[in-house]
């Protein structure tokens, strides 16, 4: 399937209006074909925004998002035209989390015969699930999440696995499984104690569900960046998704790959999958255009890198 983006911004000379192309984000057009949930664009060359659009239910994840996401971003990871993303929600938040009814035949009834037949289809969807945010730490293009309004239990599950977070001033946080009778299965449990790094912290909002605002997850790490309101926040997203996208891919996408690598394994392990991997990735000529850029005192946004 290939993506039918609805921008077409481009960039003029070395000067990009980021808020006019902040402008061209909204989802008022509604999702993305063949998407129902997502509406994906271009807003400026490099960068895909990605945006849950399900305004009218409050961005509640439904059956079809799970999947629709994993079909996004395998796209994605395979888009050359890609080399950063922004993830955001439409509407008045980020999103209220599972969709409940929606969702209630696959958690609720599943199919089997006995309790080990039963027990193995549950165990499949789960996993089925957790790949759907598992697909964006695979995406070698680093994600950059920008959250308003609630960010509630899925949402700090899908969060947790982007690479940059920001938020609004009024935005808010909560693991709320506990309260709706489940321990969180997709992905908070894992990630959230290695982004904030207080098991503490971690313990107390998994345990109570309570709310942690945009100061509180500014000082805790969860989030690199608040902003005032929206349309600063997005603007902001896409600056810093500029940023990044001006520089080699080759050396971006093989920082990503090599930081997920190293907080998963021992600092040996990583020190010499490191060596193995810029054994080779040391050959690009991006190396050279880059040190040649340093030396002239020119700005990467003026360099043309290859497409990865």
């Amino acid at each position: 399937m290939a993506f039918v983006f609805s921008s077409a911004f481009r960039k003029q000379g070395l000067f990009v209006p980021f808020l006019n192309a902040v402008r061209g984000m909204s989802s008022s057009g509604g999702p993305t074909p063949p998407f129902t949930t997502l509406s994906v664009s271009r807003p400026v060359d490099a960068v895909t925004h990605v945006e849950i659009c399900r305004p009218e239910k409050r961005n509640a994840m439904n059956k079809a998002f799970w999947l629709e996401m994993v079909d996004c971003f395998s796209q994605i990871a395979e888009d050359p035209d890609c080399r950063v993303v922004v993830f955001s929600g439409a509407g008045k938040l980020f999103t209220s989390g599972i969709d409940l009814m929606g969702m209630a035949s696959d958690i609720l009834q599943p199919d089997g015969d006995d309790t080990a037949r039963i027990s193995w289809n549950v165990r499949r969807t789960i996993v089925k699930y957790q790949e759907t945010f598992s697909v964006i730490e695979k995406c070698p293009k680093p994600v950059i999440v920008a959250v308003h309004g609630a960010c509630i239990g899925g949402g700090v599950d899908l969060i947790t696995a982007c690479d940059i977070r920001m938020c609004t001033q009024d935005a808010w946080f909560q693991v709320k499984e506990v309260d709706i009778g489940l321990a969180a299965d997709v992905g908070t449990l894992q990630r959230l104690p290695r982004v904030i790094g207080s098991r503490s912290l971690v313990n107390e909002l998994a345990f109570t569900a309570r709310k942690m605002y945009a100061d509180e997850a500014k000082s805790c790490g969860l989030v690199s960046r608040v902003f005032p309101d929206k349309e600063a926040m997005m603007a902001g997203a896409l600056e810093m998704a500029g940023e990044i996208a001006s520089k080699s891919p080759v050396a971006v996408q093989g920082t990503k790959v090599n930081l997920i690598y190293s907080r998963d394994h021992s600092v040996a392990d990583a020190l010499d999958y490191m060596s193995t991997w810029n054994m080779s990735m040391l050959q690009t000529q991006d190396l050279m255009k880059s040190a040649q850029a340093a030396m002239e005192k020119k700005s990467l946004k003026e360099i043309i890198f290859s497409k990865l």
